[in-house]
């Protein structure tokens, strides 16, 4: 089966460290293009798709293969931006572009603080900008050529994303 045989309108995966905009840029750009918009840590909550709690890191142990159950049918429909931290449980057939934000570590760390992040939850999520592991688990899971990394560093960052991936989404058409 053809990727996006069914699909009219595309699939996007806007992903990176938390902090760097995700759910800011995934909203407005859905606002923008009327694509529906998924966050996969609320779903996780509403739904119940977790293994528990994790005491250390302060979140939900999501359980994988259900949230990937759960979205299936609206993911081969199309139309949707998922705004997760993680990308490399889903299946490549899903994305039709994969946005990763990325912010200067100073500016990551005082939105976290800001947050409440602290302790490990601070530092883990520091390092994991600084070392680029959101970007590089995305080349690791998906084509080089859907794969767009973004600077996420202030509003003027943001408003220029949103445009560019609206004028992506005006632009796409399924490929045959």
């Amino acid at each position: 089966m053809a990727k996006d045989r069914e699909r009219k309108r595309p699939n996007i995966l806007v992903t990176g460290t938390p902090g760097t905009g995700k759910t800011t840029t995934a909203t407005a750009l859905a606002d923008a293009t009327q694509l529906r918009h998924v966050g996969i840590g609320d779903l996780v909550k509403d739904k119940g798709l977790h293994d528990g709690w994790d005491d250390e890191l302060e979140c939900h142990v999501i359980n994988e293969d259900l949230v990937c159950d759960e979205l299936e049918d609206a993911m081969e429909q199309g139309g949707n931006i998922v705004d997760y931290h993680g990308c490399d449980f889903f299946p490549e057939r899903w994305f039709d572009l994969v946005v990763v934000l990325q912010t200067e570590n100073s500016i990551l760390y005082d939105r976290l603080s800001k947050r409440g992040y602290t302790g490990s939850k601070l530092s883990n999520n520091v390092e994991c900008e600084i070392f680029q592991v959101l970007l590089e688990e995305a080349k690791e899971s998906y084509p080089q050529d859907i794969i767009l990394a973004l600077k996420s560093d202030t509003v003027d960052d943001i408003d220029r994303n949103v445009a560019s991936l609206t004028e992506w989404v005006r632009q796409w058409h399924p490929t045959s």
